[in-house]
């Protein structure tokens, strides 16, 4: 089983250690998150460049979330990055008053929202900072009006 830690530099190695004599795996693409308690950091979000490389993305440069199968693109201020985590668990660790889920595949950012527009059948189409389109589906609907306060 892998594990990925979310803990301080100063408790890091101690736990590390005490999980590698246990016989458990640590990794960055873990499956599962082990973090201190209160330690949940939801201002950024780490994902990884082009080239594989890691960074921390800040969550107010975050323009929308989306996913493709296991694939999950964050989509910034500064470009596309990909991120490890899985959609319902950066929806988890984000800012509730500012992203939202607007469907099964995408997260938006309330601040880098240009447009709403209203379409046919209890839909929605956001135009993001970025130009890019997207759908609020039938299913976030009501919840999404009452985020914006429609």
């Amino acid at each position: 089983m892998r594990i990925r830690l979310n803990i301080s530099d100063g408790h890091y190695e101690e736990v590390k250690k005490e999980l590698l004599d246990a016989g458990f795996e640590i990794s960055e693409e873990g499956e599962y998150i082990l973090s201190e308690s209160g330690s949940v950091d939801n201002t950024f979000v780490i994902a990884r460049d082009e080239e594989g490389l890691k960074v921390h993305i800040a969550s107010d440069d975050i323009i929308y979330i989306e996913s493709f199968g296991h694939d999950v693109e964050v989509h910034t201020t500064e470009g596309r990055f990909f991120a490890s985590e899985r959609l319902y668990q950066l929806a988890e660790k984000l800012d509730r008053e500012q992203f939202f889920r607007v469907s099964n595949s995408v997260i938006i950012s309330k601040k880098h929202v240009r447009k709403i527009r209203p379409a046919i059948s209890m839909k929605f189409v956001l135009t993001m900072d970025d130009g890019t389109l997207v759908d609020v589906t039938r299913s976030y609907y009501y919840a999404f009006k009452e985020f914006f306060g429609i």
